[in-house]
């Protein structure tokens, strides 16, 4: 082969494999391609937008999207999932996530074995798959590694909108040193929360600013800052207001010449006031906001991403300081959907699921929660079309452009096959591994209960 000469392009590539007597029928690639179409036969359909199911139909999927939806026979050479009238419907998404944080405890999340920790959180990953949740915006955490993995199917998981590192200022919510670490020389050393990019601190704007880029740099979709005080960390009382306006305005100047947007952490209304003349475009929480918050995000067309927190589960990893901040917030949370609902306010659902596999484990029963404020079919319309469009807020830095949350020609087919209807029944989002028969995400299917069959 010493004189052989490489073409370039497709042909080239059979002809090279021709000269070294390898002259396969299909190349890999073309072998998927033919491979991935599937079609679900016999489905009704929650589209992700109506509270009303289709009449029995056939949806094809082909090279992970949707191909087609008609109530007519489909004919096509593809794997087929007999549906029996089972309700096909868009995977869920839960807008406030955190990776790599959910099963440590805080002690190893800090200062665990890094190697270890990817580890739990990959695991973890393939469970909030396997929940339904196909696709997550994780608001903090080093996920920009475990992103990648899954992208590239090396690990089973949801698709990932990462924030990168928590921006906070010291003392912020996401500071987890202890008074022992202080003073720190201005520009001296990271800590260690720094260092494995759980969270940023700067107290200036040039500092958010550089923090910002850095998180942007690594592929963040949206970057996030702590505004107010917090629940879980040791030095951060609910009631502060932490980012002076110049500093926030900082970080949405970056992002947005990047062409995304700042998403906020915040519970009070100073917080959230701030944050949105600073320029923020959605903000997380917000359960101890007022009429007048409320009144102006719904004028400004501020986004409201919240969590349905009905009791102190989520704060048992937690220490008694921690868990007395943990019940004003659950305080405010009928007053918070009260509010969103009073000024129709653009509402995400997320979880905010920190240190308990438990507590994970019941990311499908928070989602029936929110049936305390909205119907079954609002709920999972918020979970599904309207959190899509919030991932959508992040314009050129979407890292999965396409449709999401939606069953409809030309989506993402990120799709469930529930054994039920869960607008008639939403506790069916409960108990997935029982309920969910089919989970897809990006055209490929990781769970299938039924039987198929290849037609041709």
């Amino acid at each position: 082969m010493s004189g052989l000469r490489i073409p370039g392009g497709l042909v080239g590539v059979f002809a090279l494999l021709a000269a070294i007597g390898m002259t396969p029928a299909v190349l890999p690639a073309a072998q998927a391609q033919q491979e991935s179409a599937i079609l679900f036969r016999n489905v009704r359909i929650f589209d992700g937008k109506n509270s009303a199911l289709s009449a029995p139909s056939n949806v094809l999927v082909r090279n992970h999207r949707i191909e087609k939806i008609s109530a007519a026979a489909i004919t096509v050479d593809a794997q087929v999932i007999e549906g029996g009238e089972r309700v096909l419907m868009p995977g869920l998404i839960d807008a406030h996530w955190h990776a790599m944080l959910v099963r440590p405890t805080p002690a190893t999340a800090i200062a665990g074995d890094v190697g270890y920790n990817n580890l739990l959180a990959a695991a973890e990953a393939t469970d909030t798959l396997m929940r339904g949740f196909t696709t997550v915006r994780d608001m903090g955490g080093p996920t920009f590694g475990l992103k990648r993995a899954i992208d590239e199917d090396l690990v089973v998981g949801p698709r990932i909108y990462p924030s990168g590192a928590i921006i906070t200022i010291t003392s912020g919510h996401g500071d987890f040193r202890q008074l022992s670490d202080l003073p720190r020389t201005i520009g001296g050393m990271l800590s260690r929360m720094e260092k494995i990019g759980g969270s940023m601190i700067a107290d200036s704007p040039d500092e958010v600013r550089v923090r910002a880029r850095e998180q942007l740099m690594q592929g963040a979709s949206q970057v996030k800052l702590t505004a107010g005080g917090g629940v879980a960390s040791p030095f951060s009382p609910l009631d502060v207001a932490t980012f002076t306006e110049p500093e926030l305005r900082a970080a949405v100047e970056a992002a947005t010449n990047w062409g995304t947007y700042v998403a906020t952490h915040a519970y009070t209304p100073v917080a959230i006031q701030r944050s949105i003349a600073a320029g923020a475009r959605c903000i997380e929480h917000a359960h101890l906001m007022d009429d007048t918050t409320a009144r102006l995000m719904a004028e400004k067309g501020i986004w409201l991403s919240t969590q349905p927190f009905l009791d102190l589960t989520a704060a048992n990893a937690l220490g008694p300081a921690e868990q007395d901040k943990m019940r004003q917030v659950v305080a405010g949370t009928d007053r918070v959907y009260a509010l969103a609902k009073k000024y129709g306010i653009k509402t995400a659902f997320g979880t905010d699921v920190l240190f308990s596999k438990a507590l994970a484990d019941r990311q499908g029963a928070m989602l029936v929660n929110l049936t305390r404020w909205y119907t079954p079919a609002e709920a999972l319309i918020m979970a599904t079309s309207t959190n899509a469009e919030l991932m959508s807020l992040s314009g050129l830095r979407n890292p999965y452009p396409g449709k999401l949350g939606v069953v409809e020609e030309g989506a993402l087919a990120d799709l469930l096959l529930v054994d039920g209807n869960p607008i008639d029944n939403i506790k069916l989002v409960e108990d997935p591994a029982r309920n969910f028969m089919v989970i897809m995400k990006g055209g490929k299917v990781y769970k299938n209960l039924l039987v198929s069959e290849t037609r041709r």
